[in-house]
């Protein structure tokens, strides 16, 4: 029901608008017969209120109540695409036309306001001729236009009544608001994020005209980039708010004192969490500390920065926790967590920490916990154990004799309270975890349907898949870009690391390519090596002869069929036919 604040007034008119909201939830028969009988001085009450909010009597805008959303869930029913496609033409016809927004700005807006359209025509109530029962509605009755305005750029409709501003209801009535809103445009933040930013930081939109832009270009000149805080932007608004975040300077500067990039923070962030740049902080201060000023941790940060700003590196602190709780000094701590990176995620945190309480629950001593923490990390962190009483119950023994396997052999954990079925392709756990850690340390989630297709598709032990990983680091390739590429084509590590080093090598040193074209063409490195080898040496000898163009695509020449290669690489030369003879005869090509 439509609901207006009153002070002093008389009750007739509650009334009058309680049966105006009831009627509006009646079928159109019901609303034609009562309309008969309304009175018709409280017409102009239902069209004045439209919307979600008014204005009352003090000037505050105030909630008007409209449709409930079960309501208005039946109106999206009871209206057709064709007639909510016209009312959106019509509200772009009065933004544009009657309000003089420009042509890109009544657009989106008509078209990303669902919501308001729908209530516009719950209003209007006119399956047929919708655009001129619209454009007449809109004629006489001015809109509040913060209300499609809001939703258009991502503000949620329970958010909304907080966020309408008090004594206006035009939006060139905020001409601060407007020009922050298109300087943020302007820079590249798309306008569907732009409510987050709305929300969260409400200041931003009140800066005098041209202190945004020079905000914006002081976080460029610390040396990010403009995509880099775009995302920044988004997903941490108020960085923008007051001056330069010192706390945020800082994380940076402890980032190019380890050698990390700080561009490839914005990887690691989501605009659907928050960030704590003083916590970020103290957790690298905290890891400096606690690593005596030696490199291991920089070598950690460096190689896997995404714990920073999980949690704001919350985890940090309750991994160490975990660790000092079963006895484990704070220098083998930051040993097992340099060497362990992966135990940070949820999945394997939430692991060690039941096998530790597994094992205090069947009272084994802190001095073998810490041992088998210490030694059996991977294991730990990859394994989801049964609880005590299960295990208890099927080997039918009671806790002090299944602790006593433990002491004797401590693999007896896994083999006993490992959630794995006897009998399934993993026999042998030590190998399976291996794998599966490297598998987690490239990014795949634990349990997820993407690992375990990855475990069917990768082949060989744990440390060989490592070795070849690491063989595309060490020729170049950033950590992030080499788990991209080994991703995309899996069977690249199917490979040994001297085939692996002989494609790279034809790559960049006779073809004179950069690596990271890698990115783009994975399967390069899936072709056998005499294809690749006879192929190339026929490009290199048309190249030299200015037969084809010099930097043509790598996969233009490894992917094209023998045909359509002979067509473009060897027959564009008159003696390219022999030369490709000589070349697929030769026992090495090159």
């Amino acid at each position: 029901m439509f609901t207006r604040r009153t002070r002093g007034k008389s009750p007739p008119l509650s009334r009058m608008m309680a049966q105006l909201g009831h009627r509006l939830l009646c079928p159109p028969r019901v609303c034609e017969k009562s309309r008969a009988r309304t009175n018709p001085s409280s017409e102009p009450l239902k069209v004045r209120c439209f919307g979600r909010s008014s204005l009352d009597c003090d000037g505050r805008a105030a909630p008007a109540a409209g449709l409930g959303a079960p309501a208005r869930s039946l109106l999206a029913h009871r209206y057709s695409r064709v007639a909510r496609s016209r009312a959106q033409d019509a509200l772009f016809d009065y933004l544009h036309c009657t309000r003089s927004f420009s042509f890109s700005d009544a657009e989106y807006i008509s078209k990303n306001s669902p919501i308001f359209v729908r209530d516009l025509l719950s209003s209007v109530n006119a399956e047929k001729d919708v655009a001129p029962a619209v454009e007449r509605f809109l004629r006489y009755n001015p809109i509040n236009e913060f209300e499609p305005f809001f939703e258009s750029v991502g503000v949620r409709p329970s958010d909304l009544q907080s966020l309408l501003p008090r004594n206006r209801m035009f939006l060139s009535d905020d001409h601060l608001m407007l020009e922050n809103f298109q300087t943020l445009c302007n820079y590249g933040i798309p306008r569907n994020r732009i409510g987050k930013i709305f929300k969260e930081a409400r200041d931003i939109f009140r800066c005098d005209i041209g202190v945004l832009p020079s905000r914006l270009e002081a976080y460029e000149g610390l040396g990010l980039s403009k995509s880099t805080v775009i995302k920044l932007v988004i997903c941490c608004p108020t960085l923008l708010v007051g001056g330069i975040d010192l706390q945020f300077v800082e994380v940076l500067d402890k980032l190019k004192g380890l050698g990390v990039d700080i561009n490839c923070i914005g990887e690691y962030l989501s605009d659907k969490k928050r960030y704590s740049w003083c916590r970020i902080l103290d957790t690298i201060e905290f890891l400096e500390k606690a690593n005596n000023g030696e490199n291991q941790m920089g070598e950690l940060v460096k190689r896997n920065p995404a714990f920073l700003f999980n949690g704001s590196g919350r985890k940090v602190y309750v991994v160490f926790g975990l660790l000092l709780k079963v006895g484990i000094n704070v220098d083998e701590a930051c040993v097992l967590f340099a060497e362990n990176p992966f135990i940070l995620s949820e999945k394997s945190l939430k692991n060690i920490s039941k096998a530790v309480s597994f094992l205090i629950e069947i009272r084994v001593e802190m001095d073998l916990i810490a041992n088998i923490v210490s030694n059996h990390m991977k294991l730990l962190a990859a394994s989801s154990l049964k609880g005590p009483k299960t295990v208890c119950k099927e080997l039918k023994v009671i806790r002090d004799c299944l602790a006593l396997m433990i002491k004797e052999d401590p693999l007896k954990l896994f083999q006993l309270a490992s959630k794995w079925r006897v009998g399934t392709l993993y026999q042998d756990p030590t190998k399976y975890i291996e794998k599966k850690t490297f598998l987690m340390r490239l990014g795949f989630v634990d349990n997820s349907e993407e690992m375990t297709k990855a475990l069917k598709r990768f082949r060989g032990r744990g440390d060989q898949l490592q070795e070849r990983f690491d063989c595309l680091v060490e020729a170049g390739l950033d950590f992030n870009l080499a788990s991209k590429i080994v991703k995309q084509a899996p069977t690249v590590l199917n490979q040994t690391k001297d085939v692996i080093e002989k494609k790279i090598d034809c790559l960049v040193n006779r073809l004179g390519y950069p690596l990271e074209i890698l990115v783009a063409f994975p399967a390069y490195l899936c072709y056998d090596m005499e294809r690749i080898q006879k192929r190339i040496s026929m490009y290199i000898w048309s190249r030299d002869r200015g037969a084809v163009k010099p930097m043509m695509s790598i996969s233009s020449i490894l992917a094209c069929s023998d045909a359509r290669f002979v067509r473009y690489f060897v027959d564009v030369h008159p003696e390219g036919a022999v030369m490709w003879e000589s070349i697929k005869q030769s026992p090495h090509s090159g």
